[in-house]
């Protein structure tokens, strides 16, 4: 009787195990059951926030659900993000991140607001976009390496604009004055936008900014595309080397997006928002009008996503320490 009572108590707790495990499956199988909130980070009509839209109007279709784009933008995009990471990671609140709050963001501040790594969920890196290295047309030099050299032989003299102190076109520039050996002065404004002016007065020499924007400065020869910033040339700017072809070995600052969800989601709800997510990025409506913004799909799984981010945070926050960037 002993036995049987045994092997009854073992039979029990398998089925219920089975059960827990099948219920588990219809939990991910049925999600979506409600609609899904994407926080943005970014004010409404930025970049960040038209390539959110085109996304969440997808994945609603994909799940028969509405995904409502909520904006929370302040302080450098670290109050919508800090909002998801203490939100609960069930699947229904997400954040459409970016290099400014998963790589650069956070190591601006002494008291860091959220750990980039730990207190999120990766699902997927969504798309990347280079930005355009471009100097005044009064600036005499016709190659990055003659600007490189330009600016060793006046050190402290050449000035670098940017849209604000620890932004994603700041820290670029940084980044290639570490790169480089330089020593150029950064003069933060509200917007790239402002700084064209002041380029085309030739009181600014140089600027980082996305193709879409620079493109009809470039063709009307008011400045100079000398690099593009990431690991391949650009269509729109096909003749543009990448500042590491032009000459500076490691140079390398994408802009990039990234699906996010609150920390420690369950591994089966996570293969579902992913799949979800991966459908929706790679259908053809969505290619085609990242494509028409310069920016590429990428669609990645978590793990990869995981370990892109840990290098992304490591090498910005090196620029950060030594650019001596601090949280305004």
């Amino acid at each position: 009787m002993k036995h049987l009572s045994v092997c009854v108590a073992t039979v029990t707790a398998m089925a219920l195990s089975t059960l827990m495990g099948m219920g588990a499956v219809h939990a991910a199988e049925n999600f979506p059951n409600k609609p899904v909130r994407l926080v943005v980070a970014f004010p409404i009509a930025g970049a960040t926030d038209i390539l959110a839209r085109h996304f969440a109007l997808k994945m609603s279709e994909q799940m028969g659900y509405q995904v409502i784009v909520d904006n929370r933008p302040g302080a450098g995009g670290t109050i919508g993000s800090k909002i998801v990471s203490g939100a609960i990671a069930d699947g229904y609140t997400l954040t459409m991140g970016t290099t400014s709050t998963h790589a650069i963001g956070p190591h601006l501040y002494t008291n860091k607001p959220y750990d980039p790594i730990s207190d999120f969920t990766a699902i997927t890196q969504m798309c990347v976009s280079p930005t355009v290295l471009m100097v005044a047309a009064q600036v005499p030099a016709k190659s990055l390496k003659e600007f490189i050299g330009l600016a060793k032989s006046q050190p402290g003299k050449l000035n670098f604009g940017s849209s604000g102190i620890g932004t994603q076109f700041h820290l670029s520039g940084e980044l290639l004055k570490l790169l480089a050996g330089i020593n150029i002065v950064h003069v933060p404004y509200k917007g790239t936008a402002l700084v064209y002016p002041d380029m085309i007065a030739g009181q600014i020499q140089m600027l980082f900014d996305v193709p879409p924007a620079a493109l009809p400065f470039i063709k009307q020869g008011r400045v100079r595309a000398l690099g593009i910033s990431g690991a391949k040339r650009t269509p729109v700017l096909p003749d543009t080397p990448t500042i590491a072809e032009a000459g500076l070995a490691g140079y390398e600052a994408d802009l990039w997006w990234g699906l996010f969800a609150p920390p420690k989601m369950a591994k089966d709800r996570l293969a579902r928002v992913h799949a979800i997510a991966a459908k929706s990025l790679t259908s053809p409506e969505v290619k085609e009008r990242y494509a028409g913004m310069g920016t590429d799909v990428v669609a990645s799984v978590p793990e990869a996503f995981t370990t892109f981010l840990k290098v992304e945070s490591a090498k910005w926050e090196k620029v950060v320490r030594a650019s001596g960037a601090k949280a305004e």
